[in-house]
């Protein structure tokens, strides 16, 4: 085991605790930083960095668990001040040229995507380091190994560096001492496909430690995933019927989100926790993720 420090910087997304962290690691080698967060935090982000005593060029590798806007929007501007950003091989393209990427965040998000995400530009094909699964990245004495983990994305990484797992989004939403609850979001949702993932960290050698981006650090992994596998199949399972029924996403909105209030309500969090769990997995993102997860599946079934 290497010598490291691993700080969680709290970005101080919509202005909330606890919805999106990054994590600089202070290693022989020099900082690594793992997920940037959005563009429209960077400057938090600089900030939090320079409290830890370094200027943001002085991170020189950023390791990204997949390209959503919350976890890797703001990689081009580490890209500019000269990192190399290491993905997964099927989120190339989009960080090499976001345009797509962009418009489609833009038409969903609207009069809000400056204030939520920032922008996107491109980040240059040398600087863009794609790793295959189980591939390792020395840094300095260090090595980061990827684990892909498809299920919430399929270009989706854990990092795993030593006996500690970086998660992403692959483990899930937990708030302090919260229930662990799915991130959903369209396009990619894959009930089999995560649930696989989820026993491939947990089959992982000697990791003891999850870092989750929403949100902190987590020690009691097994029951951490099992929680998260149960409110994986409760999340799809609830959808099911409506569509099912072919009912239309914003029909569904409103009894999804008491559906998700209620569990979260029954576990005891705060209104405050309540905000952060929005913050970091929005209700009607999950509504459209989980309606296109069961409308592939139906299409499948029919095709068979």
């Amino acid at each position: 085991m290497t010598n490291k420090k691993i700080n969680i910087l709290d970005l101080s997304f919509k202005n909330l605790p606890l919805g999106i962290a990054s994590f600089l690691i202070e290693m022989d080698g020099g900082p690594v930083l793992v997920e940037t967060g959005p563009h429209s935090t960077f400057e938090i982000l600089k900030s939090r960095v320079d409290s830890l005593g370094y200027d943001i060029e002085d991170i020189q590798h950023v390791f990204l668990t997949h390209i959503h806007l919350d976890h890797g929007g703001a990689a081009w501007c580490m890209a500019e001040h000269g990192a190399k950003i290491y993905l997964h091989p099927f989120g190339f393209r989009h960080m090499h040229d976001p345009t797509k990427l962009l418009a489609s965040a833009t038409r969903i998000y609207g009069d809000e995507m400056d204030s939520l995400w920032g922008t996107l530009k491109a980040i240059p094909e040398g600087q863009l380091k794609i790793v295959k699964h189980l591939e390792g990245v020395p840094i300095g004495n260090n090595r980061f190994i990827a684990h892909h983990t498809p299920g919430h994305a399929r270009h989706h990484i854990a990092w795993q560096l030593d006996n500690d797992l970086f998660t992403g989004d692959v483990a899930g939403v937990r708030i302090n001492d919260g229930p662990v609850i799915p991130p959903c979001p369209p396009p990619d949702i894959d009930r089999e496909a995560w649930l696989n993932s989820i026993d491939h960290c947990l089959s992982i050698p000697g990791v003891d430690t999850y870092f989750l981006t929403h949100f902190g650090m987590i020690k009691n992994v097994a029951t951490h995933m099992g929680q998260l596998k149960n409110s994986i199949n409760a999340y799809v399972d609830f959808v099911k019927p409506f569509a099912q029924k072919e009912i239309a996403p914003n029909e569904i909105l409103p009894e999804f989100r008491k559906f998700v209030q209620a569990f979260l309500r029954s576990n005891g969090i705060s209104e405050e926790e309540l905000m952060a769990y929005e913050a970091a997995n929005p209700a009607d993102m999950s509504v459209y993720g989980l309606l296109r997860y069961w409308t592939k599946y139906f299409a499948k079934i029919t095709e068979s």
